[in-house]
């Protein structure tokens, strides 16, 4: 699986920089790195709302404060 995360600077200033970390401190935890990617790009044209993450082509956006439940109900069960 193929997880873009925006690091543009309207993302940054919304922490994308504590939500890449988080997502990497959880796929480790659950031995998942062989099984996802995380990406960066510079713009997904969404600024306004939260930090961009994409999965397929879906753009969702995320907090650092959202990253765990993102990872549980939009990650996990895409690899279960």
């Amino acid at each position: 699986m193929k997880i873009t995360i925006c690091i543009g600077s309207s993302c940054h200033l919304k922490g994308s920089r504590q939500i890449i970390d988080r997502l990497q401190n959880l796929i480790a935890e659950k031995k998942l790195k062989d099984d996802v990617e995380l990406c960066g790009a510079f713009c997904m044209k969404n600024c306004v709302n939260g930090v961009s993450v994409k999965i397929d082509d879906k753009i969702y956006s995320v907090t650092p404060d959202t990253v765990d439940n993102f990872f549980e109900t939009e990650i996990e069960p895409r690899l279960a």
